[in-house]
């Protein structure tokens, strides 16, 4: 199992982690990842709406909104594996706006 790489902005996160959305093409790997955040940070409110684990994996099922008590703008899945030391890490994190960019 891989185990997380130390410092950087993302440090809940496997080495191998994947970000997806629908406004990007999938990016993997630690150094791609914090890039996407460097250039679309924000702060964000996010609450589970379901959630389980089994064994080392684990999964979230949520939504987000600029605020909290705002109305939600998107849905996220992040999927989890417990490193060797128990704490739970990020494998892949998606989102997605609930609604089209307009354009």
């Amino acid at each position: 199992m891989e185990e997380p790489e130390p410092g950087g902005t993302c440090p809940s996160f496997y080495r191998g982690w994947f970000r997806a959305s629908g406004r990007t093409p999938p990016i993997r790997g630690r150094k791609a990842i914090e890039q996407y955040y460097t250039d679309h940070g924000g702060s964000l409110s996010l609450r589970a709406l379901a959630f389980a684990t089994e064994g080392s994996v684990g999964f979230i099922i949520g939504a987000y909104a600029s605020e909290k008590g705002k109305p939600d703008t998107g849905k996220f899945t992040l999927t989890l594996r417990k490193g060797q030391d128990g704490t739970w890490l990020i494998m892949s994190d998606m989102d997605s706006a609930n609604r089209r960019p307009q354009q």
